[in-house]
């Protein structure tokens, strides 16, 4: 029997546990690791499909909710604020407590997040049918819809928590969680197209402008049950969505078993997780910058409709721009993913820019070639927008877990923290250019808006997303931002995963 090891002494060099001098049986390791961490063509896809729903509904809700409530279910805009705000607010509320509910999920057969999508999917699909439903009473309209777009909103977060989560859970290798995420994008963006035009070609024959023409009365005009019904079958459609795509998801993609077993220690608790997060500096950068660069596009997106409508001449041009707007932000994402392999990501910032100038062009020459155009260009920005944070936030995470002792579960309180800022910002922002359109006297229904309202409107569509853009990009440029991980930090990581503690 061999003699135990003799007790180290003080001041005598201690052995580090568990080292191994490299040699073919590692290399060899490494390179099964390796191949064992790619992602299949399918997987990317089907992962891709299952955010496809949620893309669809808020692209509808972004460039047709606003127009639907003051004109067909005409509110008054200052109830739509109401709306607007409280249905934001709810769904930011709620990223917070999904990631606590989420964090303290057990592991089931299907993984530890999928079944919070599975489980959302039919709830959120009925909230979204009543949210575009007509009530037979007009006096209670406003609560009707604040309750549905509420609980829609925070429906969503319970269903896109867990699903942008995922991502940590496909893979240890950064490249390739990076190229899951683009093959997100880009399959939410074809599906957002495709929804759109749906959408959009089904309730275009509710907004037709001979309705105007053919009346002479100043006030509202009266909605035509066909109008209501158009709504009725475009909401059906996409709530359909919703089973189809996470079906596919549940199929396609296999999440990782959770390698990490519970210490003989208590765990890092939800709170405790949070306030590590929310002092983190480059996490706390990237929340700041794009609190104002997401609200920038989610104001241009919502007023460019009621801009087309009721400031220029262009309501005959509204299909044909929100096409242009998705098609574009289609075409470019794998550019914009060459580009953020090829010069960084703090370059590729700069591509959001290219939406300033152009903004302010629409708002002082509100032609149709020009408003093609910037159209065309908001769409290049918006795909630069949306994949830049999603691709940063994953090398925010993995540079926290290099620099902290601590398990796995914190991607969790990452992404619904981040998904929380943003709602909020968003919220805020939407509330308050509505509630402006109220006080430039609005009249919910009227062919014709006062000329108060259309300086409103062109102000909404120009400057506002220009300030807001601007102040993003110079607080994302202050100082440096993480980089992706190298082979060995990322071997560092997943070592980790598999000996670290499990959230309590």
């Amino acid at each position: 029997m061999a003699a135990p090891p003799a007790p180290a002494t003080e001041g005598s060099p201690q052995p580090e546990p568990h080292v191994r001098e490299p040699g073919p049986g590692s290399a060899r390791r490494g390179r099964e690791d390796s191949r064992a961490s790619r992602l299949s063509f399918c997987t990317k896809v089907c992962y891709g499909i299952g955010g496809v729903p949620n893309q669809i509904a808020s692209s509808a809700t972004a460039f047709y909710l606003q127009l639907f409530l003051l004109d067909i279910a005409q509110i008054p805009a200052a109830q739509v604020s109401l709306v607007l705000f409280g249905g934001k607010v709810s769904g930011a509320a709620a990223d917070p407590v999904a990631g606590f509910f989420i964090n303290r999920s057990q592991r089931t057969g299907s993984g530890r997040l999928m079944p919070w999508v599975l489980g959302c999917t039919p709830f959120i699909a009925l909230a979204y049918f009543f949210l575009w439903f007509l009530p037979p009473f007009t006096s209670l309209r406003g609560l009707w819809y604040t309750t549905f777009y509420c609980l829609f909103q925070g429906l969503a977060t319970f269903f896109q928590v867990p699903y942008t989560a995922l991502t940590m859970l496909l893979t240890p290798c950064p490249r390739e969680r990076d190229s899951a995420t683009a093959y997100r994008m880009t399959v939410e963006m074809a599906g957002t197209l495709m929804g759109a035009t749906v959408h959009g070609l089904i309730v275009s024959g509710a907004h037709k402008h001979h309705r105007c023409e053919a009346t002479m009365t100043p006030g509202p005009v009266t909605v035509s049950p066909n109008a209501a019904r158009l709504y009725y079958i475009a909401a059906a459609v996409v709530a359909v969505t919703y089973p189809v795509c996470s079906s596919l998801l549940c199929l396609g993609v296999k999440e990782r078993p959770d390698p990490s077993t519970p210490a003989s220690g208590p765990g890092l608790s939800f709170l405790a997780g949070l306030g590590l997060t929310t002092r983190h500096p480059p996490y706390l950068k990237l929340v700041i910058s794009f609190l104002f660069i997401s609200a920038a596009v989610q104001v241009e997106q919502s007023y460019l409709v009621l801009f087309c409508t009721h400031a220029s001449q262009l309501h005959d041009h509204v299909q044909g721009l929100v096409l242009t707007v998705l098609v574009s932000a289609v075409l470019s994402t794998p550019l914009w993913e060459w580009v953020l392999q090829s010069f960084g990501k703090k370059m590729s910032a700069f591509g959001i820019s290219a939406m300033v100038p152009f903004a302010i062009l629409l708002a002082a020459v509100p032609t149709a070639p020009v408003a093609y155009v910037v159209a065309f260009v908001s769409g290049v920005s918006i795909a630069v927008s949306l994949l830049l944070p999603w691709s940063m936030l994953p090398d925010v995470v993995d540079d926290f877990q290099l620099q902290h002792h601590h398990g796995p579960g914190l991607e969790t309180i990452f992404y619904s923290s981040y998904v929380f800022f943003t709602k909020l910002s968003g919220a805020c922002a939407l509330g308050i250019s509505t509630l402006s359109l109220e006080f430039s006297g609005y009249k919910a229904g009227a062919c014709k808006q006062a000329e108060e309202v259309v300086v409103t409107l062109k102000v909404l569509i120009g400057a506002v997303p220009t300030c807001m853009i601007l102040a993003g990009l110079c607080i994302l440029m202050v100082g440096s931002t993480p980089k992706t991980p190298s082979q060995d930090a990322s071997s560092r990581l997943s070592l980790r995963r598999r000996t670290s503690y499990s959230l309590a």
